[in-house]
């Protein structure tokens, strides 16, 4: 499970990220489908800006296979951000 604690001068808590959580967002983010329509709205905007880019298409398999390479690794603090004002962000396996 994914722990992602922030920690705020007027507020603390912890949101758990249970790994089958992620494999559904991974399932959503790397359909074809959302990928096209990712492209056809952000396409009038880089128009304007003369910008010619296209959203890739993602490889499902290897995200699956990062997130279970990333089960095997509990424990393990992949952020750890403190900020001048004291707000400080952990994500934690």
């Amino acid at each position: 499970m994914l722990h992602v604690s922030v920690k705020t001068k007027g507020a603390k808590f912890s949101i758990p990220v249970p790994y089958i959580l992620l494999n559904i967002c991974t399932s959503i983010i790397t359909s074809k489908m959302l990928i096209r329509h990712a492209n056809k709205w952000s396409k009038p905007h880089l128009e304007q800006k003369n910008i010619s880019f296209t959203i890739p298409s993602i490889d499902k398999s290897e995200l699956k296979r990062i997130i279970k390479e990333l089960k095997k690794h509990r424990g393990l603090e992949i952020v750890n951000v403190k900020a001048q004002d004291g707000t400080e962000v952990i994500v934690r396996l």
